[in-house]
């Protein structure tokens, strides 16, 4: 049976959202503030910035998306206060995907487990080992796959159950999720229903042209090596045959050991690696050292998974070509 969105359950999420603000609370909470309710939208509760977006271009005017992780901050990283918990079940789909966010994790599981959609099936997650991005030997020899598992104190672990979350960094899974998105949607809102279809289909569309983008543009590159800060690019390396090495692994806030960083570092050099990339939201200083140990130069690239400020003027599809002007600067690419 379709879920029915009524106003009276709109309200409470969206007023208790909106005190939030955009910064971080007393209790810790990261949320921005939320729109005034729109009696006529569906509400729709996203937990990270690329689900935002999705929501945002599929539900188009009949939906009204509130996400739980503000601008400039790590979605790793966001904790949700017991109000902003309590909120999400006055929501009418609370879109996520599980493994990624643990707070998230625990409040959909205590307030939305019916009216909740994880992306994940639809992302069909890679392993890590699938995706470039597992690295369980170290060159000091030992296995950290544990330490890594663990490394977010929620015994959930940056590892994701040895999956990778990163799937809309590849424009065609992101795709895929879209589509399912649009028919959870329609199950929400049968009126609309086949506006959500045509909101997918034309993002669809765009995320396909982006894809012969960047299948164009990375053809003929003098290097298929790609070294990061952290691993969170392993599904666009799987899409274009680009070798990701991420120097810190899957969690973005771990310390790679002096180990790991003499094995990247011999990487750099024995490979002739010209470029180390670092992440908006995170520190330069480890690509940093790497670069100034090998000679390599530093650039930016977004993993795409938040807005660095509010209204920084640019969405996914933006962050997305940015990162192929600066991939073709870093590779050689011709």
């Amino acid at each position: 049976m379709p879920r029915v969105r009524t106003l009276a359950l709109a309200l409470p999420l969206t007023a208790l959202l909106a005190g939030c603000g955009a910064a971080s609370t007393d209790d810790g909470d990261a949320t921005p503030a939320a729109a005034p309710a729109d009696a006529d939208a569906v509400q729709v509760v996203a937990s990270f910035y690329p689900l935002e977006y999705l929501v945002e271009r599929v539900g188009g005017d009949h939906a009204q998306v509130t996400a739980l992780t503000a601008p400039g901050v790590d979605p790793h990283d966001v904790e949700l206060s017991p109000r902003t918990v309590g909120a999400l079940g006055s929501a009418d789909l609370v879109v996520f995907e599980s493994g990624m966010q643990p707070a998230v994790d625990d409040a959909v599981a205590q307030q939305a487990p019916g009216t909740s959609f994880d992306v994940t099936p639809a992302a069909d997650l890679l392993a890590l080992e699938e995706s470039g991005e597992e690295h369980d030997e170290h060159a000091d020899g030992e296995d950290h796959g544990d330490e890594d598992a663990e490394d977010d104190g929620h015994g959930h672990g940056h590892g994701h159950g040895a999956e990778d979350p990163h799937f809309w960094l590849d424009p065609v899974r992101y795709g895929d999720v879209a589509e399912a998105l649009a028919a959870e949607l329609g199950a929400v809102d049968p009126d609309h229903a086949p506006d959500y279809e045509a909101g997918a289909a034309a993002l669809v569309a765009d995320l396909q042209a982006l894809d012969q983008e960047f299948t164009e543009g990375l053809r003929e590159c003098a290097s298929r090596q790609v070294v990061t800060t952290h691993d969170a690019f392993g599904y666009l390396g799987a899409r274009y045959d680009l070798e990701v090495t991420g120097i810190t692994g899957i969690s973005p806030e771990s310390e790679p050991s002096p180990a790991r960083l003499a094995e990247v570092t011999r990487l750099v050099q024995e490979l002739d690696v010209s470029t180390v990339y670092t992440e908006p939201l995170l520190s330069p200083d480890i690509a940093r050292t790497v670069a100034s140990e090998t000679g390599a130069q530093v650039l930016t690239l977004d993993p795409a998974d938040g807005l660095s400020e509010p209204g920084a003027g640019s969405d996914y599809l933006d962050i997305m070509r940015t990162n192929l002007q600066t991939l073709r600067e870093g590779q050689g690419c011709s």
